[in-house]
């Protein structure tokens, strides 16, 4: 038999609630959805999805840069 670890996260308990409901919902459990996190993020060796800072509808921005910079409305993106 494998050797199991524990693991312990913080975070904010809305958010725990709302990410357990929605693994339910798909049959399994927010313990399993890590396991499997984990296991495809070792079989890519990468985070298994992409990350980014999703558009805001209405708004052209600029870089990365937490949304402090927006994009002169002339300016064609």
């Amino acid at each position: 038999m494998a050797k199991e670890a524990t693991l312990q996260v913080r975070m904010d308990a809305e958010l725990k609630e709302q990410a357990e409901e929605l693994y339910r919902k798909m049959g399994t459990s927010f313990a399993e959805a890590v396991r499997m996190f984990a296991r495809q993020s070792v079989q890519e060796n990468a985070l298994p999805f992409r990350v980014y800072i999703p558009e805001q509808k209405g708004e052209k921005r600029i870089g990365v840069a937490e949304g402090k910079f927006k994009a002169p409305e002339n300016i064609d993106l």
